[in-house]
């Protein structure tokens, strides 16, 4: 008996980011309401970090609320339906419930049925590496449209008395749609994790928890590690990224990193030697380490600030708990 050939769906040979969202915790968090638990100062968190202010929620808020916004923002901007979306990818880390994904809870909310959707943890690399997907599925013909969100509500996960990176942390989330394109507009991804998932983690797992009746966990890392790690590691990962991508510094109009911590990022800017007219997002001088979000939202706030125009080419960068990263050179819309 002759088998029959299976049929494979094939797409558009390239792709592009349609449109930006984003929305940030409504309460502002001054470094002085922070420093007093951690027997700090507002000057030391800004030497330190480079923060301001950061933005959380109330607890009302929850991780799909967050990312509900985003998305609306998002959707509206591509000039799209919620209808028009035929897969949702939500990057998460801060969602409580294991089962329905919060990806499936959203699509429902927002129209966008019968839409695939299901979550990513990737942590802080958790929307770059949602971007790679994306970009796959499109040009695999799986989907037309899809959107991409990066939604954390850290705020949940904060120990008030820890100086590692609880004071760090703030509440939002950024979204994009990723379609079809007449001409590349999303680089090869390039990602990997590194292990050493002791450098950030959580203090204990939900059944050590619950059985031990220990405190509720919270968020450390090994702060000098980290540094070290997210300096000199990250920086060959986004050379690659833009290597693969066929551009140079000098083609790059923003660099767009995870918002870790401004000095994180100032090292960085030095070690790919971007000149000095790339525009770099700083968003989390008032924002603060939204993890997954961040990337989306000072990609955002570049574009809404007038920073950056449509069709600028953004090297951006994610990497975090697990260790892990992924980077890619997008055109913004």
């Amino acid at each position: 008996m002759t088998r029959p050939t299976l049929t494979q769906s094939t797409g558009p040979a390239a792709t592009r980011i349609l449109g930006l969202g984003g929305v940030r915790g409504e309460r502002v968090v001054t470094n002085d309401e922070i420093a007093g638990p951690i027997d700090s100062s507002d000057e030391w968190i800004r030497q330190r970090t480079g923060i301001v202010t950061r933005r959380r929620s109330g607890p009302d808020t929850d991780v799909v609320d967050l990312a509900e916004a985003a998305a609306r923002a998002a959707i509206a901007d591509a000039g799209l339906a919620p209808s028009d979306v035929d897969a949702v990818i939500l990057a998460t880390t801060t969602y409580f419930h294991q089962t329905p994904s919060a990806a499936a809870l959203l699509a429902d909310r927002l129209g966008a049925l019968p839409a695939a959707a299901y979550d990513v943890s990737a942590a802080c690399a958790g929307y770059t590496y949602a971007i790679g997907q994306a970009d796959a599925l499109v040009r695999a013909g799986a989907a037309q449209h899809v959107l991409v969100i990066g939604a954390e509500k850290m705020s949940d996960f904060v120990d008030p008395t820890d100086r590692s990176i609880s004071f760090l942390l703030g509440d939002g989330a950024g979204a994009a749609v990723v379609g079809a394109s007449d001409t590349p507009g999303i680089g090869p991804t390039v990602w990997g994790s590194a292990g050493q998932g002791h450098l950030i983690r959580q203090t204990a797992s939900w059944k050590e928890a619950f059985e031990q009746g220990t405190a509720w966990p919270t968020l450390r890392q090994e702060g000098a590690s980290v540094f070290k790690w997210a300096v000199w590691q990250m920086a060959p990962v986004a050379e690659k990224a833009m290597a693969a991508a066929g551009v140079t510094p000098e083609d790059i109009d923003a660099f767009i990193p995870h918002q870790a911590n401004m000095r994180i990022i100032d090292q960085m800017v030095k070690q790919l030697r971007l000149p000095e007219t790339v525009v770099v997002g700083r968003d989390i001088a008032d924002t603060g380490n939204t993890s997954a979000a961040s990337i989306p939202l000072a990609a955002e706030r570049l574009r809404r600030e007038g920073q950056v125009g449509s069709g600028a080419l953004a090297l951006q960068i994610g990497f975090g708990a697990g260790l892990v990263y992924a980077a890619q050179v997008v055109v913004l819309p």
